[in-house]
């Protein structure tokens, strides 16, 4: 779906407003109090006491490193002399970094855990019982015509089969509701879907043995609002008496591709606090029928959630097949990289090929479509099969009983016991009343008739999910031998979908790349606003400051929480851009926000409107600037605005304060540049060098790596400077465009005809060498890329990978997608891999049996490449779609446009492109691995590097720029409200304040989400620029807070819908590697 431009305006607002004020919040509570003794939040004077507190922190944290002690004493002098020297506030605890950029200070070597890198070497669910990877292998891909059942067997049976044991099969009538996608979701909501919630409350009432689910609380929430007390109470009523039942519970049904983890939790918060506040049920099922494969992030997620069991629907029809005939569509899911059996939850797959009811009752579309009673003759579609339902009376009903129960005996021999479920919906179904009323008294005329014939063996009545999966439970319980379950472990995922033939829907996890970026951007921004309101309310509730608890923005989070939740929905994730904003003329404050729980040092640019500009930290030291050129066009430079960039040191989850003024005195670093290929006639203030072509070859270089670039600005070469070895890292473009036969990619396919074709140009591209103090690039124009190579001067993370942007234009392209490939010196041998998620990593294998769109997979937030000595990582800042073809290959597609729709409903193709930004970065890693054999797991894990790369690419520090508030207003010059950085494997996934009972209003409380992730040691711990340690999954609560104390800290499910029985204050956080879990936390 598209969304509207408001909810993009929207989020940015958010971001804005909620920030800006929230900033100034926490300078209030500053301010009531500045004089008197010390008190908790606020800062004593005296530079040595707190340098004295920083160090004596540092030691008791490592203690067993005295080297990492010296060398960070050293660049507390080193960075104090260069950066920037204001006093500091003792309330953060902070190393000082790594020095100046262009003075290297003695390497930081990473205090890793050795406890800590056991768990990666050890780890793979060695005891799974079909393993996706494995499965893969033994799958044919042959696709032969399987009779009525297109795509699997012929099914028999023996009629004596049930006398034993009757079947049981439970009709589940549903309805799937996109939250836009042909239409927006205020039409379909005013349309369709209020009113089968309206005819669902009389319908049901009419008959106690009626039964229907529901799944998405955006548009439950919508109806809730317009009506009336007495109907609430009837739904209430329903959903005690079982008649009604949420299943999932989240805000929407989300994709299980592009999604980020993140964002995932977040949406099923939202509908899970709603379900609490409003009705008072907690879900226990999961239903995902519609997203274009399936993820085992997502089963992790609902196991943390505490549901038991869930359903999957879009997943190769070869595979279930082969499910079909082995009898394993109903397994446990397991994560790959659990060493036991907790992450189990229970999984039954769908086997047909769709959730309409024509794929539902059994293998026989043409039979089960006579059983959708919509179709009745005279409606507005019928059965494409030609033949229509009847009208069950008496005169038919044994006929048409001993039908349908023939479809669902033959549907209960793919599976293990002789429970079967039958869902009975579709798109949008049950709007009117004639509808209920056919299915409903149909269905029950055909059960009461099965039901009286003993001979028949069967139960057969409406059901909900959860009536299914406890039928299931109880036959699993009296039927297993030995307490061990009869049901498989599977693990592994379910990507790429095709759900015909050659048709891969991999084209999606590329489609409308723009909002793909902004949807990251949102969420990077909400994120950050969510932490520091929480903060900020703290702040305010200690100085009673009636302002801010009396306004809106908690009402504004909500609403932004909710529009980043319709995002996520699997028609619907699909953006960002940034607007750069000048400021003009005067003196502003820039507040300088860092998302990260990680204290960092990190490169700020931002556009001025005079050249004579000047930084200064809040104690009024100058900052050393670099003033670079900003661009009108590719060789012409603005009069009026210009770039400075300045490194900052910012505490974890911090703020600080800069000022940005006009000087006579102001003595920024311009920028060089030297130009290739074309000219540049105004200089300006710069100095500038027009070249007709490169003589010999470009170079970038910084003090970890060297890159050597060709005559078309494109890099050919990296030189790690550690060891002098040169590696072939070549970038290149390519288009694919769309097969000749009748099937042509859209919007979900991609149906390329053949190999990429290499990206041609006539004339060498106009390229641009910029190099500066803290940072320098090379930026090269082609007709439909502008490709920029940047390379930060920092002695940070930010200077080991490469950061890659590019501005892709295919506005007047025509059935073509535009690619990027890496090509490097790695020997792959076929394999790489790609995160689900952001979440954990999943192993691929390029089959040469499959067409090549089948060897393209989601990629979230990164792709990686290995051999015994090299690892090379594609880190990425949006979702896109990733393959490696050929042996030392990353090739990721970056845009799409397709002028027709791929028959998968849609209706249309993909061309309302945008000129859209991709950014990258690129770490080529040395690993120490001597066994191959070890390559061949079914998981990996990135390095803690790379982890901290992908974290700041997609959380980058950001600026807020402020006008000279009142003389009377003194702001704090910084904010630092952790007392340390958290360990290097834990992330702080989230702080959301939680809802209140009251619409509108937030508790006292929050969701602290952490994850801990699982990392890789095989590679360097020396110079990583790592401010931080592991200390195997431990954090203690009272050192995490510096201007808070910890009023209570409970543990909780993941969505806050469940408390462990024994929940009670604890004083020590410890996650296992790979946990992700939630905290009720107080602060005071």
């Amino acid at each position: 779906m598209k969304l509207s431009r408001q909810f993009t305006v929207f989020g940015s607002a958010i971001f804005c407003v909620v920030i800006f004020s929230l900033y100034l919040m926490l300078d209030r509570g500053h301010l009531d109090y500045p004089k008197g003794p010390r008190r908790e939040g606020s800062f004593p004077q005296g530079q040595l006491s707190m340098l004295q507190e920083k160090i004596d922190h540092l030691e008791r944290l490592l203690a067993e490193n005295n080297e990492i002690i010296s060398n960070i004493r050293d660049s507390v002098i080193n960075l104090s002399e260069s950066v920037e020297d204001g006093p500091k506030s003792s309330q953060g605890n902070f190393s000082q970094g790594a020095g100046s950029p262009l003075l290297p200070s003695k390497q930081l070597s990473l205090a890793v855990d050795p406890e800590d890198c056991s768990f990666a070497l050890q780890s793979g669910s060695r005891n799974s019982d079909v393993q996706m990877l494995d499965v893969y292998s033994l799958i044919p891909f042959d696709n032969p015509d399987g009779g009525v059942w297109k795509q699997g067997f012929d099914i028999s049976y023996l009629f004596n089969e049930w006398d034993a044991k009757p079947l049981q099969v439970f009709v589940v009538p549903h309805s799937h509701n996109d939250p836009g996608w042909l239409k927006t979701f205020d039409d379909y909501f005013r349309e369709m879907t209020q009113y089968i919630f309206n005819n669902m409350v009389i319908k049901l009432k009419e008959d106690s043995r009626r039964k229907f689910i529901w799944s998405e609380i955006s548009y439950l929430s919508k109806w809730w609002d317009s009506i009336d007390k007495p109907k609430k109470d009837a739904v209430k009523s329903l959903l005690q008496n079982g008649q009604f039942e949420i299943v999932t519970g989240g805000w929407v049904m989300p994709d299980e591709a592009a999604a980020h983890y993140f964002a995932i939790i977040d949406q099923l918060i939202e509908g899970h606090q709603w379900l609490e506040k409003n009705l008072g049920v907690k879900p226990r099922s999961g239903w995902a029928i519609d997203p274009f494969g399936h993820s085992p992030t997502m089963a992790y997620l609902l196991k943390r959630a505490g549901f038991s069991h869930m359903l999957i629907q879009r997943v190769h029809y070869a595979v279930k097949k082969h499910f079909a005939l082995h009898k394993t569509l109903e397994f446990f899911w397991r994560q790959n990289w659990d060493l036991g059996s907790g992450t189990d939850i229970f999984c039954h797959m769908m086997p047909f090929y769709s959730y309409d009811i024509p794929h539902t009752c059994g293998p026989d579309p043409k039979i089960c479509c006579q059983f959708d009673f919509k179709r009745l003759p005279g409606g507005r579609f019928g059965c494409p099969w030609g033949v229509p339902p009847e009208t069950i009376h008496l005169g038919n009903v044994q006929k048409r009983a001993e039908m349908l129960l023939d479809q669902y005996r033959k549907k209960s021999k793919l599976f293990r016991t002789t429970v079967v479920l039958a869902p009975l919906g579709d798109d949008f179904r049950y709007c009117e009343r004639t509808e209920w009323d056919h299915q409903f008294k149909n269905y029950q005329l055909l059960f009461d008739y099965m039901n009286s014939h003993p001979e028949y063996n069967v139960k057969i009545q409406f059901g909900t999910l959860s009536d299914y999966f406890d039928a299931l439970d109880k036959e699993d319980v009296t039927s297993g031998k030995n307490s061990q379950s009869m049901f498989p472990v599977l693990s592994g995922d379910f990507f790429t979908y095709a759900d015909r033939d050659d048709h891969y829907w991999s084209g999606y996890f590329t489609s409308r790349p723009f909002y793909k970026r902004m949807d990251r951007i949102l969420e990077s921004h909400i994120r950050a606003a969510e932490i520091l309101y929480y903060f900020a309310l703290k702040q305010a509730q200690k100085y009673k400051i009636s302002k801010f608890l009396s306004s809106s923005h908690y009402m504004a989070l909500t609403e932004a929480r909710r529009n980043l939740g319709l995002f996520q929905h699997h028609d619907a994730i699909t953006g960002t851009a940034k607007d750069w904003v000048v400021v003009d003329y005067g003196t502003r404050y820039l507040v300088v926000c860092n998302p990260s729980e990680q204290e960092r040092i990190s490169v700020v640019s931002i556009y001025v409107s005079s050249p004579t500009a000047q930084v200064s930290s809040a104690s009024g030291k100058p900052v050393e600037i670099q003033m670079s050129a900003v661009w009108n066009t590719a060789n012409t430079i603005s009069q009026t605005a210009y770039e400075i960039s300045f490194l900052v040191q910012i505490p974890p989850l911090g703020l600080k304060v800069y000022t940005v003024l006009e000087s006579a005195n102001s003595d920024p670093h311009l920028a060089d540049y030297v130009l290739y290929n074309g000219n540049v006639k105004d200089k300006g203030i710069f100095n500038m060098k027009n070249v007709k072509s490169p003589e010999e070859d470009i170079t970038l270089e910084n003090s970890f790596v060297k890159l050597r670039f060709g005559q078309s600005g494109l890099m050919e070469e990296m030189v790690n400077k550690e060891d002098g070895k040169h590696h072939e890292v070549k970038v290149q473009f390519s288009w694919y465009g769309t097969t000749s036969k009748k099937d042509k990619s859209g919007a979900y396919l991609f149906l390329p005809d053949g190999e990429a074709k290499p990206y041609v140009y006539t004339t060498l591209p106009f390229v641009r060498v910029q190099h500066g103090r803290f940072y320098s690039d090379v930026t090269c124009f082609f007709e439909h890329v502008t490709h920029r190579v940047r390379l930060y001067n920092i002695q940070g993370i930010d200077g080991q990978s490469v950061e890659v942007s590019n501005i892709v234009d295919i506005r007047k392209e025509h059935n073509r997608e535009i690619a990027m490939r890496i090509s490097s010196s790695v020997n792959s041998q076929n394999r790489f891999y790609t995160d689900l998620n952001g979440y954990q990593i999943q192993p691929r294998m390029t089959m040469s049996k499959l067409p090549l769109q089948a060897n393209v997979y989601p990629m979230t937030t990164m792709a990686y490449i290995q051999d015994a000595k090299h690892r090379l990582t594609l880190l990425s800042a949006q979702s896109l779609g990733v393959s490696s073809l050929k042996n030392g290959q990353i090739e990721v597609i970056m845009d799409r446009r397709l002028m027709q729709d791929d028959n998968r409903g849609l209706e249309q193709g993909v061309h309302d492109n945008k000129v859209t930004a991709n950014l990258f970065r690129i770490l080529l890693e040395k690993r120490s691995v001597v066994n191959m054999e070890e390559e061949k797991k079914s998981v990996s894990y990135p390095s803690l590097v790379s982890h901290m790369t992908s974290s700041f690419l997609n959380h980058p520090v950001f600026t807020m720029a402020e006008k000279v508030p009142v003389p009377t207003l003194q702001l704090l010059g910084e904010f630092s409200p952790l007392l340390s950085s958290l360990p290097c494997d834990i992330h702080l996934v989230n702080l959301r304040t939680i809802q209140s009972k009251v619409d509108g209003r937030h508790s006292d409380e929050a969701a602290l989400i952490l994850h801990r992730k699982g990392f890789d040691c095989r590679f360097p711990s020396r110079a990583t620029g790592l401010l931080c340690s592991t200390t195997q999954g431990k954090i203690s609560v009272q050192k995490l807070f510096s201007m808070f104390t910890v009023a209570s800290l409970t543990p909780s499910s993941l969505s806050l819908m469940h408390s462990p029985p024994d929940a009670r204050n604890i004083s020590e956080i410890n996650l296992s590697p790979m946990e992700i879990s939630t905290f009720r936390i107080q602060l005071r």
